[in-house]
């Protein structure tokens, strides 16, 4: 019985088309023999968003097991963010389900792909690590400047906190590692920032 592959495929305008996609994931499978059973698709929505239509239906039918591969033209259609792609793909491990790209030639299937699946998680753990070392270097120079740290809002580095923004990190994770609600966070960003529009002001009445 042939091995069942589900595609995802994603474009992040609606200018750009999932033909290409399409073909060269027809051939693949067609080459090996692969069955596929059934499409997943995004379109105009970027790769940095966690929840998307197509990959939210894609992860639900992994779930319950309704093939045995998923598929990809790229692993930047999966997503482009380490953490994302990281956690997506350990839970395709878990379920057992193998995870193949084209153009990285990855398959999880394979010794090598479990292999380079192994690098990823090592790499993704050391950038966390890096991050958490980062807030708290940050947290340290804020005492050194005599800076108090009492309540909540005020643990917070906006400087860091945009870099992390920039890197294309969600608030929400952000807010995790430097141990502050997501409130807290929003706050901090939306007083400091200098291109915060600021509400018009309504004209007197005569």
């Amino acid at each position: 019985m042939p091995l069942r592959v589900a595609t995802y495929l994603r474009v992040s305008t609606s200018s750009q088309s999932l033909d290409p996609q399409r073909l060269d994931l027809a051939r693949y499978c067609q080459a090996r023999g692969l069955a596929m059973v059934a499409e997943y698709t995004d379109e105009a929505v970027s790769g940095r968003r966690d929840r998307r239509p197509g990959l939210d239906a894609l992860m639900l039918a992994a779930r319950r097991r309704e093939f045995d591969a998923v598929a990809v033209a790229a692993l930047d259609r999966l997503g482009r963010s380490t953490r994302h792609l990281l956690n997506t793909l350990q839970e395709f491990e878990d379920l057992g389900i193998a995870f193949i790209s084209l153009r990285e030639g990855f398959d999880t299937g394979t010794a090598s792909g479990k292999l380079l699946m192994t690098v990823m998680a090592a790499i993704g753990e050391f950038e966390r690590a890096l991050i958490v070392e980062r807030v708290n270097a940050g947290l340290r120079a804020a005492r050194a400047r005599g800076r108090e740290l009492g309540r909540p809002r005020r643990l917070v580095d906006v400087e860091l906190a945009r870099m992390l923004r920039a890197e294309g990190r969600p608030s929400k994770e952000i807010a995790a590692l430097m141990g502050v609600k997501l409130r807290t966070l929003q706050r901090a960003l939306w007083v400091k920032s200098p291109a915060m529009p600021t509400e018009p002001k309504r004209p007197a009445r005569d």
